[in-house]
This record gives structure tokens, C-alpha cells and sequence, in this order.
């Protein structure tokens, strides 16, 4: 390998240790995002070149791959009943802005996300995220409320708000009216009649991913699956929490699961590798410069 290939080595270096500076960038950046899962950079040497008596030098670095990590960020309590977290290794669900209709959404198409900060739309209809997907329940199909509820004395009770939400993502709903009558059931699905009890209610679905790496990222916390190729997220399985070693806890949301404790020492080991790489640079060129002074 000639002077002129270490430079070339060298500058590899300098790309590959750059891309892994965003990506440190990157987490730091969303170090306060709710349900931001973070992200390692991942290299691999390029291909060597042989050199004779069964031997081979190395022609630099590449970037293998950008993993999401998925570690449970820990738990902010909150004061608002819609603020959900997961405690466990699944995912809530949601279709696009918009989505109404009482059909199930395919898990291709729909949005997974750890950020459960949900609210009722300005409709008073839907539940939804901050930028206005669609939460679905365990049947895939977005959460719709019922406007109206006819109570046992047959008084019909507007919506008002969700008033709990339980381990398994069963919503409590209140309705009233303007007489002093209310009444606490539960949902039981879109376009359906709300029930008294739990038995019948339907909670939000949540999703398990057979492989969460293999998740795409879109934006605004949000993952999509990319199916059964390899290195991919398999296909989700939408179900309702259990409510034991998968719960849904309300008035909480799961913050960052970045440490920046430990970004800033990925920060110092790149930069570091940054200046040598740098310095590989320069010193193949001052050897440059040695083989030209030959002629004088």
C-alpha cells in the first residue's frame, strides 16, 4: 500500500468518526424527549489488501450500523390520567391523523411509539398523541368515543373526559349532563356502547416487536416495522397489556432512556479518534513531502 492509501485510510477515519459525533449529537439532543430510545454507532474495517507471504494491511474503517437501543427509560409522574407509560418491552400503538373508521389497522401500517403522552382531540372524539395519530385498541382499531351514553334512568350523558386508565389499558370513561347526573363506564371499542363494568372493555393495544433494532425510525418518536426481512422487525403483535409483568401505568410517562453521563465519554473517545485519524493524515503527507525533497 502506497503513502497515498494511508491518507486514504486516514480520511475513512475522519468520515466514519464523524457520522458517530451526530449520532452522540443526536441523543444528547433528545436527552429531555419523552420515549426517545437512543443510538450506538457500529463499524467494521473495510477490506484489506493482501501485501505477499500470506499477509493483508487494512485500508480503514466503515460504518456497519446506527442500533436503537431499547432499555426502559425511567418514569416521570405527572398529574394528567392520559400520560401512560409501559412497563415492559412493548410498544403503544397508533394510526395516522385523522383515522376514524372502525376497521383494523394492518401492523404495516401502523405507528409504534414508547412516548405515551395522549390527550382527547379538539373533537372530543378521539384519543390521540401530540401530533394527532390515532391511538388503536387491541383490535387495531382507533380509540373513538361514543359522544353520548344513556345511563340506567335512561338520562343521555355527554362525554366528558377519560377518567382512569387501569394496568391493562382499560379506559374509564365519565359521562354527564347538565342536571347533576354522571355516570362512570368503561369503553368497549369503536362505535360501540360503552359498558358498566370491565367485562367487555376493550384496552389500548400494545404492541410486541419479535426484534425492536430491527424498528425503522420516522420522526416525532415514532417506529415503524419493516417485516420479516433479515435484520428486521418481524411482524408486530398488537395485544392488550396483561397487567402483570406488562402494565400500563397511568399519570406517568417514560423519559429518555439516554445517559449523558455516557455519551459525553463516547464524545471524548471519537473526538480522540478523530484527532489521530487527523494525525494519519498529516503524517503520510509530511512523508510525502520527505519522498519530494529526494530531488533537489
Amino acid at each position: 500500500m502506497s503513502i497515498t492509501g494511508a491518507m486514504f485510510t486516514g480520511v475513512s477515519g475522519l468520515l466514519a468518526n464523524a457520522e458517530g459525533l451526530n449520532v452522540i449529537g443526536n441523543n444528547l439532543s433528545n436527552s429531555n424527549t419523552i420515549g426517545f430510545k437512543g443510538g450506538r454507532m457500529l463499524f467494521s474495517d473495510l477490506l484489506s489488501a493482501p501485501i505477499g507471504n500470506n499477509s493483508q494491511v487494512g485500508r480503514g474503517v466503515q460504518i456497519q450500523k446506527v442500533d436503537n437501543l431499547f432499555s426502559q427509560g425511567s418514569l416521570e409522574s405527572t398529574t394528567v390520567v392520559t400520560d401512560l407509560a409501559i412497563q415492559g418491552d412493548k410498544f403503544f400503538s397508533f394510526a395516522v391523523p385523522g383515522t376514524t373508521a372502525a376497521a383494523a389497522i394492518a401492523v404495516t401500517d401502523a405507528y409504534y411509539s414508547r412516548a405515551g403522552a395522549l390527550r382527547i382531540d379538539s373533537n372530543n372524539r378521539s384519543l390521540i398523541n401530540p401530533d394527532g395519530y390515532v391511538a388503536l385498541d387491541e383490535n387495531r382499531q382507533p380509540v373513538v368515543f361514543m359522544p353520548t351514553y344513556t345511563d340506567t334512568s335512561g338520562n343521555v350523558l355527554d362525554f366528558q373526559k377519560v377518567a382512569g386508565v387501569d394496568a391493562q389499558g382499560r379506559l374509564q370513561l365519565l359521562y354527564a349532563d347538565n342536571n347533576g347526573n354522571s355516570s362512570k363506564v368503561y369503553y368497549a371499542g369503536n362505535g360501540v356502547i360503552p359498558v358498566p363494568t370491565t367485562t367487555g372493555a376493550i384496552g389500548l393495544g400494545t404492541a410486541r416487536i419479535p426484534n425492536p433494532p430491527g424498528l425503522e425510525k420516522v420522526g416525532s418518536t415514532l417506529f415503524k416495522s419493516t417485516g420479516n426481512a433479515v435484520g428486521g422487525s418481524g411482524t408486530p403483535i398488537v395485544t392488550r397489556s396483561n397487567g402483570t409483568n406488562e402494565k400500563i401505568l397511568s399519570n406517568n410517562l417514560e423519559l429518555s432512556n439516554v445517559d449523558m453521563a455516557t455519551e459525553m465519554v463516547k464524545m471524548i473517545l471519537t473526538q480522540r479518534a478523530y484527532s489521530a485519524n487527523s494525525k494519519t493524515i498529516t503524517t503520510a503527507d509530511e512523508m510525502t513531502q520527505e519522498v519530494l525533497n529526494l530531488k533537489r
